[in-house]
């Protein structure tokens, strides 16, 4: 078969035709793109301005408060132990009561305490008696010695009986007063008012006044103190007795572990004299008052500590502030009701408000709500409300505000 290496005549015309069809349909499916593009409506124009609620931020005088935690302590505590020895033969109270001063507690049998009160008032007649006979034989002895019926030395001997007499009556009235106490011990009673440990001898015990156990224990109720321990800078800067102006105390709160805020008032007490070098810490007491007997000795407690002199400070609420990665931010609204990025360093909460250390000035509008609908510099429609603080703390931590940025 024979083959040939160009193209006839006619085919070279075939595949110009082809060619020429192909840019025709190029250039048309071109043109049909282009104007299919440019007759795409144009992009809606922006937005009108988001609404946003806006609050002028808080400008007032606060307390600094700093916290600690500590254990409660009875203000008066007192070991009950027998001042007699003796057989114990009753016990008048239930354990945990709430006594009186002067209660009675305790029961030592009094019967051998009795018979010695007895012996001791028959002691003390017989002393009597012979005071009054030597008494009697003196007088007898100086009528006689102006007659010289007796000799100097017997009537020397008479006074000295009567003075001898005379000193046996003071110490038998003394022996007598230590049998009737001895008496009245037997008989414990409570030496303060407050709230009763369990006893821990029973009834029918032999107890004794050297090396036997307490009876059971007494805790005053009606007050109570809270030792907490602070460090060097708040001693210095607050709690130091040198510094504190005589006649002011401290606002101390004191919140228990099942309490959320600090509920129970109360003062520094005291502090101690020494800083414990190891620690770096000072003991101080509060004191609370304890009415309704609900606050035991030994109890957690968070107690709130205020600073002796209040300052001026701006407040917020917490859903005003954003979370730009490690900084905090608000949107302050400024002339023209456009927003502005404005860096702010927090501190602590006050009355559900969080304080404002720098960044903003009293009398600023921010953004308390509507945050993620707005950018830094975007207008806005302010809706003014009240810088309340009533967002809860936990959901602001919880879920931070991205600051947003621009595409």
């Amino acid at each position: 078969m024979k083959t040939s290496d160009t193209l006839s005549p006619r085919t070279n015309r075939r595949v110009v035709l082809a060619a020429a069809l192909a840019g025709l349909l190029l250039t048309g499916g071109g043109i049909a793109a282009y104007s299919a593009w440019a007759n795409v409506p144009a992009a809606p124009a922006a937005s009108q301005a988001a609404q946003v609620d806006t609050a002028e931020v808080i400008h007032r005088a606060i307390t600094d408060w700093q916290d600690f935690s500590g254990r409660l302590e009875a203000v008066e505590r007192v070991e009950i132990r027998p001042q007699v020895s003796g057989v114990l033969t009753q016990v008048h109270f239930k354990d945990g009561a709430t006594v009186r001063k002067g209660d009675v507690l305790f029961t030592i049998d009094p019967r051998p305490f009795a018979a010695e009160v007895a012996r001791a008032e028959a002691q003390l007649a017989a002393t009597e008696a012979r005071v009054a006979y030597t008494a009697s034989d003196l007088a007898r002895s100086e009528r006689l010695i102006a007659d010289n019926a007796v000799s100097r030395r017997d009537l020397e001997e008479k006074q000295n009986a009567a003075r001898d007499a005379a000193a046996g009556v003071q110490a038998a009235r003394a022996a007598l007063r230590i049998a009737r106490l001895n008496l009245e011990y037997t008989t414990i009673k409570a030496p303060i008012d407050g709230r009763m440990s369990r006893a821990e001898v029973t009834v029918g015990n032999l107890v004794s006044t050297t090396g036997g156990p307490a009876l059971t224990t007494l805790v005053s109720s009606d007050r109570i103190y809270a030792a907490f321990d602070v460090d060097e800078q708040t001693f210095l800067k607050s709690v130091n007795p040198a510094r504190t102006a005589k006649g002011t105390s401290l606002p101390v709160h004191l919140g228990l572990a099942d309490q959320d805020g600090y509920g129970i008032q109360g003062r520094i007490h005291s502090v101690d004299n020494r800083l414990d070098t190891t620690a770096g810490t000072i003991r101080v007491r509060a004191i609370f008052d304890n009415p309704d007997g609900r606050l035991v000795p030994g109890l957690y407690a968070r107690i709130r500590l205020g600073s002796d002199t209040p300052r001026e400070a701006v407040l917020i609420d917490d859903r005003a502030v954003g979370t730009d990665q490690d900084k905090r931010f608000v949107l302050v609204v400024g002339d023209g009701n456009r927003t502005a990025y404005r860096e702010v360093r927090l501190g602590k909460l006050q009355e559900g408000l969080r304080v404002v250390e720098d960044g903003l000035k009293p009398g600023e509008r921010i953004v308390v709500n509507g945050l993620q609908r707005v950018r830094p510099g975007d207008p806005v429609t302010p809706h003014p409300v009240a810088m309340d603080g009533s967002a809860p703390v936990a959901a602001a931590v919880a879920e931070p505000r991205a600051l947003k940025t621009r595409i």
